[in-house]
């Protein structure tokens, strides 16, 4: 036998071993103990994410994180809790934030987004969007579940020339899908008599007075996908 080392046909002798990669570490942060358990388990069934902790409020989050160091923060949010995101940027500013939540609104991604989230996904699509959208903020990238990308499209082009605010938009979507601005403002935990103001709002800015005209323009703009 050679004194020579033999090495593998077609393999380097000098070849370094490929790094494998590390898992992202993620916490999960939801006041359901049985979201939080289904969440884990969604994200624990690839081999290349790693749920390192668990919590149910934004104080225990930022205290599990501090200590486990995740890549992403997976967080529940209500539209009344957008403020809390930018402190928590401010807080875990290594950690990217990937909101999972019920409301669906293309105006509540949309300011989510610009208060610090870098992923918003629905929960009823987690089971097909959380993993893509964990990832992608791993990558810093950032990721909207699909039918919410298309309505916050439709919601720029709705913006684009008209002068309309976000509210304005959504009164205006409402509108269109046939609600009454009595339920259009217990959906949007308004007053009637401001939904009626915003109606106002919108017919003058567009120079329109029907709700026809209203329809056809939410129709041109893509209000009404999704």
């Amino acid at each position: 036998m050679s004194g020579h080392t033999q090495v593998a046909a077609g393999v380097s002798a000098d070849a370094a071993p490929q790094p494998v990669a590390e898992p992202i570490r993620v916490v999960v942060v939801d006041r359901h103990a049985l979201m939080r358990r289904s969440l884990r388990l969604l994200l624990e069934s690839e081999r290349d994410v790693e749920v390192v902790a668990e919590a149910h409020d934004l104080t225990r989050a930022v205290r599990r994180a501090r200590d486990r160091r995740p890549r992403v923060l997976v967080l529940d949010l209500a539209p009344s809790s957008t403020s809390s995101l930018r402190s928590l940027r401010e807080r875990l500013p290594r950690t990217q934030i990937v909101v999972v939540t019920m409301e669906e609104s293309p105006a509540f991604a949309q300011r989510a987004l610009a208060a610090g989230a870098l992923g918003f996904v629905a929960k009823d699509r987690a089971d097909t969007d959380l993993l893509d959208a964990v990832r992608a903020a791993a990558r810093d990238e950032e990721y909207v579940s699909p039918h919410v990308a298309a309505r916050l499209a439709a919601l720029h082009r709705a913006r684009t020339g008209s002068h309309l605010t976000l509210r304005e938009v959504e009164v205006l979507r409402q509108i269109a899908l046939g609600h009454t601005s009595v339920e259009i403002a217990r959906k949007l935990r308004l007053s009637p008599r401001t939904i009626e103001t915003h109606r106002a709002h919108i017919q003058r800015k567009l120079g329109v007075r029907t709700r026809a005209e209203l329809v056809r323009y939410a129709l041109r703009r893509g209000l009404l996908c999704a």
